[in-house]
């Protein structure tokens, strides 16, 4: 039996432990998993109305910037989501993001007419180790069903955008974990797909070095997807500031933001939401003050390495593309256990 996966933190934790804690918030995954193919969608809802209509504010951080992402430079400047949040892998980003447009569109026919255009969100990492890439396999029909399906209970591991993930030369994918942070919670999802393996700490400890027996210097080259949800209500300033918070998590667990990784956070609030429409009347918020965020800084950073070791912990082993092999942490913890 492997070692159950450490706790992070002292900050208790909300009931499922995972983004979802946050009122509203539901995830939702289409997995493709058959021979060559090893990717997929991961979905992440802010509420469960029309988000092109009820914009909820963001902001982001990019740690290193090695990434194809689409629609961050809309929410740098305006500070809100207007689609839900899409995980898949590098080639797939266009495919998902023409996705979100129909998607929009079809519930909002003004869309580009006498309604702004909307802005697509696709975060992306590179799977190709496991996944033949250039097949290009997901399609509009995939995000919808990640759509459809996103609910409150979240599936880890090796599911949706984290099919064909690695970490740590690991298998890698989607984690999810959150924390309470006084009346407000605070919660994470990760696509984790970065990391060397002599790199990796668990819990502060160096567990790497002793899985890496034999592995040749190499750089980091992967990426990491760090979305993170509160009902606290905060501005996109404010978001942006929790998270750059997620990075200190990412750190906890052995990274260093390598040259060739794409490490992005971005941060979402709950707590209202900000109408399309110009007749609409704009929300008075009373915004929490910046003295007090310590504590959200905290969340954020915990439930972000909860989240990486809740990735590590369920993934299960994957053989793709070419018979490469990515095995799971629990097999290689069983081995080093006393007997």
């Amino acid at each position: 039996m492997s070692p159950a996966v450490p706790r992070i933190g002292t900050l208790p934790s909300g009931p499922r432990d995972a983004i979802t804690d946050v009122a509203g918030v539901t995830v939702g995954h289409a997995t493709l998993a058959e021979g060559e193919v090893q990717t997929g969608v991961t979905v992440v809802r802010p509420h469960a109305g029309d988000p092109y209509l009820q914009r909820v504010p963001a902001g982001f951080a990019v740690l290193n910037g090695f990434g194809k992402s689409v629609g961050l430079l809309q929410v740098e400047e305006l500070g809100v989501l207007e689609t839900p949040i899409a995980l898949t892998n590098t080639f797939s980003v266009p495919a998902v993001a023409a996705a979100q447009i129909r998607q929009c569109v079809a519930a909002n026919p003004e869309c580009g007419r006498s309604l702004p255009t909307v802005n697509p969100l696709v975060f992306e990492c590179n799977d190709g180790f496991l996944n033949d890439i250039q097949r290009m396999a997901v399609n509009e029909g995939h995000y919808l069903q990640a759509c459809a399906s996103a609910g409150e209970d979240v599936a880890q591991g090796s599911v949706g955008a984290g099919r064909g993930m690695s970490s740590f030369s690991l298998k890698g994918g989607i984690g999810s974990a959150s924390r309470r942070a006084g009346t407000h919670t605070v919660g994470a999802l990760v696509l984790a797909n970065f990391g060397l393996l002599p790199n990796l700490l668990i819990a502060g400890q160096p567990v790497g070095r002793r899985l890496a027996t034999a592995q040749q210097a190499d750089m980091e080259k992967g990426s990491i997807i760090m979305l993170i949800a509160t009902d606290a209500p905060l501005d996109a300033r404010q978001l942006r500031r929790l998270a750059l918070r997620a990075g200190a998590g990412l750190a906890r667990t052995g990274s260093v933001f390598g040259h060739g990784s794409g490490d992005i956070a971005l941060a979402f609030s709950t707590a209202y939401t900000l109408p399309q429409r110009r007749e609409a009347p704009m929300p008075a918020v009373a915004l929490l003050h910046d003295g007090l965020l310590d504590d959200l800084f905290q969340a954020a950073a915990d439930s972000t390495e909860q989240a990486i070791l809740n990735a590590l912990w369920h993934a299960d082993p994957v053989t793709g593309r070419d018979g490469h092999v990515r095995p799971a942490l629990s097999a290689l913890l069983r081995e080093l256990a006393p007997t």
